[in-house]
């Protein structure tokens, strides 16, 4: 049936020709674009799952900055640290030529003064945007990642880095609650001069000998023609053997006192007879004759743990700061003492065979009284080249005592540099990380938005001749109406 009233090919035609328009538009579009999903409307999961990594993506750029600039911090206090290890040694240098008596240690002091204030003069700008990182004890966080987790919320993820102090700061005694003089023990108040001894007892025969062993040293005597030249003649074996510090004595018929005057090195003792004569030693091991404090093996250090040492009415300080151990405590407070440049007084670090740290102190003068070790929190650290300024060579004992404490600074600042080329290890790797994992999430997000040009450009073909024969059809369903008049003509 025909009707004028309604044109059924002409609807037909027109609804195909509006379908044709609208994906020919959206064609155009992501030719234009260069985008698949432009919209919500285009692919609402899709576009949001887009915008969420759009916005991750933004983040790790952001991440990157935050990187660059702490690798380019990292970069300067590691060029601090490596630059004050070199001027320490070159401080070393000059200290070793100081151990010569014939130079004029003058000029040598002169010289380790100038490379002093060079080291102050690196530690105090070695700044990255007014960030110094081997000034302060506070840690330094730089941003690293953003974690998002399974349920979609997201955290911000640091690397921190451990601020190496350098200077020479002495540091503030702390005041706080804590009682920190049970973490070490002190083996005697008194410090005394007088020589530690073993005795050895001599039961003289005619037709024996008697074997002394000092160390790894030992020397055999034949018996005398009576006990007193028996004792005067082991005694004179034990001096042949030329043990600096160590020394015999005949004190009484069958006895020889063996005596030592080392400070920080035990002797150890051994003797033996053969036929009927009898040889005996009261001790094995005649003891340093430095005094020493112990402290607790385990014991956690605080940043701010004060620890002092008092003796002769003086007290000698060291404030550990965040990450050290008993084992740099006890170096703090030997370069606390050697500073003071007691010439009587000398210091040495030691570990004992339980693991446990011990300051040794010795005395070569008037004794030195009321020893004590005493400690509390809530202190603000001392350098870690604490003591620097107080090198001084200008005498034998300054130069000797300068030569321990510069090794003590060098390992520190050895420390500082070991730290920073580990963090900028770890901040490169980081670094590498975010751009590869930026990349990934970008081509992600192409994968899910971007238009296939190339079927883009052969569908726009298709749809334009599509759009061409639609409206000619359009235009023959039109007309089909004027074929009706025919019928009244």
């Amino acid at each position: 049936m025909s009707s004028i009233l309604t044109n059924n090919g002409a609807m037909v035609a027109l609804q195909t020709l509006k379908t044709i328009n609208s994906d020919l538009s959206k064609t155009q579009s992501m030719i234009s674009t260069g985008k698949e999903v432009a919209s919500a409307k285009d692919n609402s999961s899709v576009w949001a799952i887009s915008k969420v990594m759009e916005a991750d993506v933004a983040g790790f750029n952001a991440i990157s900055d935050s990187l660059s600039l702490g690798e380019s911090t990292l970069a300067v206090a590691s060029e601090a640290a490596e630059t004050v290890t070199d001027l320490l040694t070159d401080i070393k240098a000059k200290v070793v030529a100081a151990q010569e008596e014939n130079v004029d240690r003058e000029k040598i002091q002169t010289d380790i003064d100038a490379l002093v204030g060079q080291v102050k003069s690196v530690v105090g700008a070695a700044q990255f945007n007014g960030l110094n990182l081997v000034e302060g004890t506070e840690d330094v966080n730089i941003l690293s990642s953003l974690d998002r987790a399974s349920n979609g919320s997201v955290a911000a993820s640091e690397i921190t880095i451990n601020r190496q102090d350098l200077s020479t700061n002495i540091g503030s005694y702390g005041g706080g609650t804590v009682d920190l003089s049970a973490n070490g023990t002190v083996s005697n108040s008194t410090v005394s001069a007088v020589a530690n001894a073993a005795t050895i007892t001599v039961g003289h025969d005619a037709a024996s000998s008697y074997t002394v062993t000092v160390g790894n040293k030992s020397v055999t005597v034949e018996a005398g023609a009576d006990a007193d030249a028996t004792d005067g003649a082991i005694a004179a074996a034990i001096n042949g053997l030329g043990i600096d510090g160590v020394s015999a004595t005949v004190t009484g018929t069958g006895q020889v006192e063996m005596a030592s005057t080392l400070a920080f090195e035990d002797v150890e003792v051994s003797v033996s007879a053969s036929g009927s004569g009898s040889m005996s030693v009261d001790t094995n091991t005649i003891s340093r004759r430095a005094e020493t404090i112990t402290f607790t093996q385990g014991t956690k250090v605080n940043d701010g743990d004060s620890y002092r040492v008092t003796f002769n009415g003086s007290d000698y300080d060291y404030i550990a700061g965040k990450g050290e151990t008993m084992e740099d405590v006890a170096r703090g407070l030997k370069i606390a003492i050697d500073s003071a440049g007691i010439e009587t007084v000398s210091t040495k670090v030691t570990q004992n065979d339980a693991g446990e740290w011990q300051l040794n102190i010795d005395n070569s003068g008037a004794d030195v009284t009321d020893l004590a070790l005493s400690g509390e929190d809530g202190g603000t650290a001392s350098g870690g080249l604490f003591g620097l300024e107080n090198l001084d060579v200008t005498t034998d004992f300054g130069a000797e005592n300068a030569l321990g404490m510069v090794e003590t600074l060098i390992n520190n600042s050895v420390d500082a540099a070991a730290e920073f080329g580990s963090a900028q290890g770890r901040i490169e790797t980081q670094s590498s990380f975010i751009s590869n994992l930026t990349d990934a999430l970008t081509s992600g997000i192409g994968a899910m938005v971007d238009a296939d040009m190339e079927e883009a450009s052969a569908k726009l073909q298709a749809l334009q001749v599509q759009q061409q024969l639609g409206v000619q059809s359009l235009s023959i369903a039109n007309q089909s109406p004027q074929t009706i008049l025919s019928l009244f003509g």
